[in-house]
C-alpha cells in the first residue's frame, strides 16, 4: 500500500511549514511542501495528496485581515480543486493563519460555496494585543476525524486574531450541540476558560472546529510545535511524556486516511 501523502501549502509569510512536515514524518507520512504557485501553474496537483494542509504564519503579512488575501487567492484560483479534493474523501488541516484562511474562503465550519455569505469569522483578540505563550485545551470528540478521545492538552498559541466569531452567537452554539468544535480552551481544572486561559476571548472558548463531515479541522493553537516532548516548558518540573501532545492529532489523520480512503 502506497504511503499517505500530506501536501504542505506555503505562500509568502508562510513560518509553520517545516513543523508541519515534520509532524507527519514523525508519524510515518510523506509531507512534501509546496507554493500556492506550483499549484496554479499546474505543476503540483493536489488530487495526488491525501491530506491537504495550511500551516501557520502571516499569510501576505495579514496586510488586509489575518488569511484574507491568501483566502481569496485559494477561492478564486484553486477552490475548484479543492472542492473536488474534498468530495473525493481528502482530509484538510488548518492551523493558525491556515485556519483564519480556511474560515474566510468559505471551508470552515461549514463548506460555503460564496465566502461573502460565511457567517464565521476569526477577528482580533479581545484582549487587544498578541498572545504567543502555552495554554490548555480540551479535546472534544465529536465528529472530527483528528480527534479520538477528550482529554485536556497543552499547546503553544501565537495570533492576534484569534477570537472564532458569528453573526449570532446561538450559530456557535450549533456547532457545540452538532459536534463540530473540536478544541475548547480550559482552565487549569478543565472548565471553559476566561482571559488569560482563554487567550483571545472566543465565546464559550471555542479554539478549533472541523466540517459537517469531520475530515477538515481548523485551530488556532499550534499541534506542531508540541511534537516533542521537550518542548513543553515544563517538563523539568512535571516530568517527561513520552511524546508531545500534538502527536496523536497527526497520527489520528493518517491512521484515517489508511483505513477509510485508502
Amino acid at each position: 500500500m502506497s504511503n499517505v501523502r500530506a501536501l504542505i501549502l506555503r505562500t509568502s509569510g508562510t513560518n509553520c511549514d517545516f513543523e508541519i512536515q515534520y509532524a507527519f514524518e514523525n508519524v510515518g507520512a510523506t509531507a512534501d511542501r509546496i507554493h500556492v504557485s506550483e499549484l496554479i501553474e499546474r505543476r503540483a496537483r493536489i488530487s495526488d495528496y491525501d491530506i491537504l494542509v495550511l500551516p501557520g504564519g502571516f499569510s501576505y503579512g495579514d496586510d488586509i485581515a489575518a488569511g484574507r488575501v491568501h483566502a481569496n487567492e485559494l477561492h478564486f484560483l484553486l477552490r475548484a480543486e479543492i472542492d473536488q479534493f474534498l468530495k473525493q474523501g481528502g482530509l484538510a488541516l488548518g492551523v493558525c493563519n491556515g485556519f483564519q484562511c480556511m474560515v474566510k474562503m468559505g471551508l470552515l465550519p461549514t463548506v460555503t460555496p460564496d465566502p461573502s455569505h460565511q457567517r464565521f469569522s476569526l477577528v482580533d483578540n479581545e484582549c487587544g494585543r498578541f498572545e504567543d505563550r502555552w495554554i490548555r485545551l480540551k479535546a472534544l470528540p465529536g465528529r472530527c476525524v483528528f480527534v479520538r478521545e477528550e482529554e485536556i492538552v497543552e499547546m503553544p498559541v501565537a495570533h492576534g486574531e484569534g477570537r472564532f466569531v458569528a453573526t449570532d452567537s446561538k450559530l456557535i452554539d450549533g456547532l457545540f450541540d452538532s459536534g463540530q468544535v473540536a478544541f475548547q480552551y480550559v482552565s487549569a481544572g478543565g472548565t471553559t476558560a476566561q482571559y488569560p486561559d482563554n487567550p483571545n476571548g472566543s465565546y464559550r472558548g471555542v479554539a478549533g472546529v472541523c466540517d459537517e463531515t469531520g475530515r477538515i479541522l481548523g485551530l488556532m493553537p499550534h499541534p506542531e510545535r508540541h511534537i516533542s516532548p521537550f518542548s513543553h516548558p515544563r517538563h523539568t518540573r512535571e516530568g517527561l511524556k513520552k511524546e508531545g501532545d500534538g502527536v496523536r492529532y497527526f497520527r489520528n489523520a493518517v491512521e484515517y486516511v489508511r483505513k477509510e480512503v485508502r
